[in-house]
C-alpha cells in the first residue's frame, strides 16, 4: 500500500508541476498568470508593495484601514527602499499607491522571492525528516502549488507567517524560546494563526500556550511602539468595518475557500441567479451550502472534545490542523491560507482511507489550473509583467464552486479519523486516560514518518 501511495502522490506531484509549467508559458506568452490567479494582472505583489507604502503613511489605520498589526509595517519599512515610496499627493489616487515601487524597491523585491524560496527549503528539511520517501512530492504539492504561488502572486505576508508558524510548530528548531517567539510573530503577522497555538491547550501544553501568548503580546508592543500607530481598538473596529461588506461582484467569488461571497451573491440578489436556476434550486442550494458548513464546523468541534478527553490517542499536529481548518470554513481569510492546513495534513501517513482522501485533497488545492464552464465578459487590461495592454477573457471557473467542497471533506475525514483514534484507544484501554505531558517536550517530536493505528 505504501508503495502504491508512492506512486499517486508522484502522478499527483507530476500535475502539479505540469500546472506549474503551463502557468509560466502562459505568463510569458500573455504577460499575465490564467486564472484562478488574480484577474488584475497589473496587481501583480499588490500586497506587498501597497502595504509598504502605507508603512511609511500615517493614514495606515484611518485612510486605509488595514487590518494588519503594526508589525507588518515595521517588517516592510526595514525590508525596503524609503525613497522609492513618495508622498501620497503626488499620486492620482486610486489607492494603489505602492504599485509605482516595484521597479524601484530590488531590497523589498528580493525578499519576497528570498522569503518564497525559504519556505520551499524549509518544507522540504520538514517533510525530509518527516517521511524521507515522499519528501519531494509533498513540497512540489505544497512549496509550489496554488496557494502557495497565489501568495507569491499577490505578494502577500502569509509567505513570512508561514515560515515563522513553520519554525514555531515544526522540528526544526530545537529551543523552545526560539519558537515562543517565531508564533508571537506569527499571530502578530496573521492574528488568525492565534487559533494553533490556542489548539495546544487540549495537549495540555499550558506553558507553551502560555509563552507564546506573552511573546505575541510583547512583539506586538515592540511593534506599536515602532511604528507609532496600530492600536488594538482601531484594529478591531477595521476588522468590523470590513466584515461587514457584502459581496457586490462575481469576482469576489473568484478564489475562495468558502462559499460566503457566493451565498451572500445569492441572497442580495446582485447577481442574477434566480433565473439561472431558478427560485426552489436557489433555495435549496443556500440551504445545502449552510448545511455543509455548520455540520463541517460541528464535526470538527467533536474531534476537538475528543481529543480533549484522551489527548494520548491524537497526534499535535492534527489537533493544531483541526483548528487551523475551522478558521478557514468559518471565515474567508483568502485562497493562499490554505497553506496552512496543508502543511499538516501532508503530514499525515498515507495509511487508511480518511487520511489518503485527505492528502488527495490537498493535491488537488495545489494543482494551479481551472475548469472554464462559461464565458464571462471580454476585458481590456493592462498588465505589470509585459508592460502592455491585453484582452483577456474572463471565464466562470469550476474550481471557486469545488474548492470549499475539498477543504470541508478534508475536514470531515480528519474529523472522522481523530474520531475513530479516540474510539479505538478507549476500547482498547479503557476511559481511564494515561496522559503524561511535558512541558518542554516538543510540538512535534518525532522526526522520521509516524506509524500505527494513532500516527
Amino acid at each position: 500500500m505504501q508503495r502504491f501511495g508512492f506512486g499517486t502522490e508522484t502522478l499527483l506531484s507530476a500535475i502539479v508541476l505540469g500546472g506549474v509549467c503551463y502557468c509560466i508559458w502562459h505568463l510569458f506568452t500573455y504577460h499575465y498568470l490564467p486564472q484562478p490567479f488574480f484577474y488584475e494582472p497589473d496587481d501583480l505583489f499588490a500586497d506587498w508593495f501597497n502595504t509598504a507604502y502605507w508603512s511609511r503613511d500615517p493614514g495606515t489605520y484611518d485612510a486605509w484601514k488595514t487590518v494588519y498589526p503594526p508589525i507588518s509595517f515595521v517588517f516592510l519599512r526595514l525590508f525596503g527602499i524609503a525613497s522609492c515610496y513618495p508622498n501620497r499627493r503626488s499620486y492620482a489616487g486610486d489607492g494603489g499607491f505602492g504599485l509605482a515601487a516595484r521597479g524601484c524597491d530590488w531590497v523589498g523585491m528580493s525578499t519576497l522571492f528570498g522569503v518564497y524560496f525559504l519556505n520551499l527549503f524549509l518544507i522540504y528539511r520538514v517533510f525530509r525528516k518527516w517521511d524521507r520517501p515522499t519528501a519531494l512530492q509533498r513540497t512540489i504539492c505544497l512549496g509550489m502549488g496554488l496557494p502557495m504561488l497565489d501568495g507569491l502572486e499577490r505578494g502577500n505576508l502569509v509567505l513570512v507567517s508561514f515560515s515563522l508558524l513553520l519554525l514555531a510548530l515544526g522540528p526544526l528548531v530545537r529551543s523552545a524560546r526560539l519558537r515562543w517567539l517565531c508564533a508571537g510573530l506569527a499571530v502578530n503577522f496573521k492574528v488568525y494563526l492565534i487559533a494553533p497555538v490556542l489548539a495546544l491547550l487540549i495537549k495540555r501544553k499550558w506553558r507553551w500556550v502560555e509563552s507564546a501568548l506573552i511573546s505575541t503580546v510583547l512583539v506586538y508592543l515592540f511593534s506599536y511602539a515602532l511604528l507609532g500607530r496600530g492600536w488594538v481598538v482601531e484594529i478591531y473596529d477595521n476588522i468590523l468595518f470590513f466584515a461587514n461588506i457584502p459581496a457586490t461582484n462575481i469576482l469576489d467569488f473568484w478564489y475562495s475557500t468558502t462559499y460566503e461571497a457566493l451565498v451572500s451573491l445569492m441572497e442580495g440578489g446582485i447577481f442574477p441567479f434566480i433565473l439561472l436556476i431558478g427560485s426552489r434550486n436557489l433555495t435549496l442550494a443556500l440551504f445545502v451550502i449552510s448545511f455543509l458548513q455548520h455540520l463541517t464546523q460541528a464535526m470538527i468541534a467533536l474531534a476537538v472534545a475528543a481529543t480533549w478527553l484522551r489527548p494520548e490517542a491524537v497526534s499535535t499536529y492534527r489537533i493544531i490542523n483541526l483548528s487551523i481548518l475551522m478558521v478557514v470554513v468559518t471565515t474567508e481569510p483568502g485562497g493562499y491560507t490554505m497553506v496552512y492546513f496543508m502543511l499538516f495534513t501532508l503530514l499525515e501517513p498515507w495509511q487508511g482511507w480518511l487520511r489518503k482522501a485527505a492528502i488527495i485533497g490537498c493535491y488537488l488545492l495545489a494543482i494551479p489550473l481551472d475548469y472554464p464552464i462559461d464565458h464571462a465578459a471580454d476585458v481590456v487590461r493592462d498588465t505589470y509583467f509585459g508592460h502592455s495592454t491585453e484582452i483577456i477573457e474572463f471565464k466562470v471557473m469550476l474550481g471557486p464552486f469545488i474548492r470549499p467542497l475539498i477543504i470541508m471533506l478534508i475536514a470531515q475525514f480528519l474529523s472522522i479519523q481523530t474520531l475513530r483514534e479516540v474510539g479505538r484507544d478507549v476500547w482498547s484501554n479503557g476511559w481511564a486516560s494515561r496522559w503524561r505531558f511535558r512541558h518542554d517536550a516538543p510540538i512535534l517530536p518525532g522526526l522520521k514518518r509516524p506509524t500505527g493505528p494513532s500516527a
